[in-house]
């Protein structure tokens, strides 16, 4: 961008009579000048009212379909999150796109099986493992007399031993999320092969639709074809590095509940991992799950062994695995990001908490670009007043 001074506009060096001299000119005069409203035109009314009524009626409609669009962007983010692994594998092997997409379809169903047949079912027999043991535990807790003296004045075992009773029951609660996004997944059957249909689709031939409606865009088209790359990016890197750190804490978690031996290794460490993809709160429901059945191995010793371990594995998860993965495509500001996810949670529950970081970055990409965009055009129109004239050089 070039700037060049505009012959024609009025110079203060000058003393032609077209220019007009305002160094001697009174302040107050100036300020005292009355500011006169026009009233608008008919066709500016028009024009509000045709806007407000569009707007209105494009809400109605979207509010009429709410339940397709919630459809059609759980396509899109499942689209984006598994968009780069299928242009990674397209660019190595000779295998027709549609095949690779079938492939990682049928991954992900096994995935959903075992999660739904293995882990639950090792849950609930956990839970009900401890409701059993909770009175040895009380007599545990009960040999160490200064827990005793506290005990005979609150009644800590009471309560403990009342709450481990309630547990099986309380269990049904527990895992109904889990079972909402894993085999009862499977009950909506409609919804499910709409979103599977719609996000085959589009990362079958997605590039080919934003390309067409890119086109549309004229002269802008580069600008918004670069917004379009930073929110893929964005989003994508978000969507397999978040499944990326899951599976990390869910192969740490197997590892160190095989060395405490704790039963059902391996189902533990998925309900971690598979926590851990909740951003905020969801490590922490996975530790709690864990603690519990750590009860039945070697109380209190291997409980407190994996409390050490869950503090130490957080802190190393939030300032080196996740800065690593993430970089800063993701630097989300943490109000925005806790709004989101209780935002996301109050409409789509659990899966509207996983979709709510990358809408928020999407969201925030945009309102970057148009907030720059803004700034741009608001300079240019202030210095073309001052009499420069403003070209772009390639």
């Amino acid at each position: 961008m070039t700037l060049a001074q505009d012959s024609g506009a009025p110079s203060a060096r000058t003393g032609r009579a077209g220019a007009r001299d305002t160094r001697g000119a009174d302040p107050d005069a100036d300020a005292g000048q009355t500011v006169r409203l026009a009233a608008p035109s008919p066709r500016a009314v028009v024009r509000i009212v045709a806007i407000v009524v569009a707007c209105a009626v494009a809400l109605y409609l979207a509010w009429r379909v709410r339940d397709v669009l919630r459809l059609v962007v759980i396509s899109v983010f499942l689209a984006l999150a598994l968009l780069p692994v299928v242009d990674a594998i397209d660019a190595r092997v000779r295998v027709p796109r549609a095949a690779i997409i079938l492939s990682l379809y049928a991954a992900l169903a096994a995935g959903v099986i075992v999660v739904g047949v293995v882990v639950v079912p090792s849950m609930v027999k956990e839970v009900q493992q401890v409701s059993r043991d909770a009175p040895r535990y009380g007599q545990d807790l009960r040999r160490d007399a200064t827990f005793r003296r506290y005990d005979d004045r609150y009644h800590v075992v009471d309560k403990i031993q009342a709450d481990a009773r309630a547990l099986p029951g309380e269990l049904r609660g527990a895992t109904g999320p889990l079972q909402d996004v894993t085999v009862k997944a499977f009950g909506a059957i409609g919804q499910f092969v709409t979103v599977l249909s719609v996000a085959f689709l589009l990362m079958l031939n997605g590039r080919r639709y934003v390309g067409m409606g890119l086109r549309l865009t004229g002269t802008r088209e580069a600008r918004y074809r670069a917004l379009v790359v930073d929110i893929n990016q964005a989003v994508g890197r978000y969507m397999l590095g978040n499944v990326a750190i899951s599976c990390l804490a869910t192969t740490a978690t197997w590892l160190v509940l095989t060395i405490l031996g704790v039963p059902y290794a391996l189902s533990l460490g998925i309900v971690v991992g598979f926590f851990d993809l909740i951003p905020l709160v969801g490590a922490t429901i996975g530790a709690i799950v864990v603690a519990l059945a750590t009860l039945t191995v070697d109380f209190p010793t291997a409980t407190i062994v994996w409390v050490a371990f869950v503090i130490v594995y957080q802190r190393f998860e939030n300032y080196l695995v996740q800065p690593l993965v993430y970089g800063r495509a993701l630097d989300v500001n943490p109000l925005v990001t806790i709004l989101g996810v209780l935002a996301g949670a109050s409409l789509l529950g659990i899966l509207g908490a996983l979709l709510a970081i990358p809408v928020a970055a999407a969201v925030q990409i945009i309102l970057r670009d148009w907030w720059a965009t803004r700034g741009a055009a608001r300079e240019t129109r202030q210095l073309e007043e001052r009499g420069w004239v403003v070209a772009d050089v390639d």
